[in-house]
């Protein structure tokens, strides 16, 4: 999700559904402020669901900036017949465990 998608959300829509269990952080100061700016900003949501709505965001763009790195093995074939080679960097592996953690949290 794009920070700019954000904002549409957070003027627009409910807050998803949210695991059983809570994760406790305490944050900088200028972070801190920021969220507690967000809440004057967005009256309608609890700095619990900003911070959630913003990790999902700062995930989602960690990662589309994992790096493709390309293996040696072919699993297919491009339009115009070039190979496409399997990716060994870390979105595969990432992949992998979020949806084994995904499993056990449920």
């Amino acid at each position: 999700m794009k920070f700019r998608a954000l904002l549409d959300r957070w003027t627009r829509q409910a807050p998803p559904a949210l695991t059983a269990r809570e994760y406790a952080v305490r944050l900088p100061l200028e972070d801190a402020s920021r969220i507690h700016a967000l809440a004057e900003l967005f009256p309608g949501r609890s700095i619990e669901d900003l911070i959630t709505d913003l990790l999902h965001a700062g995930l989602d763009e960690l990662a589309a900036c994992m790096p493709y790195v390309a293996g040696p093995k072919v699993i297919s074939r491009d339009d115009h017949g070039d190979p496409v080679y399997e990716d060994v960097g870390l979105t595969p592996r990432f992949i992998e465990l979020c949806r084994k953690h995904r499993r056990s949290l449920k």
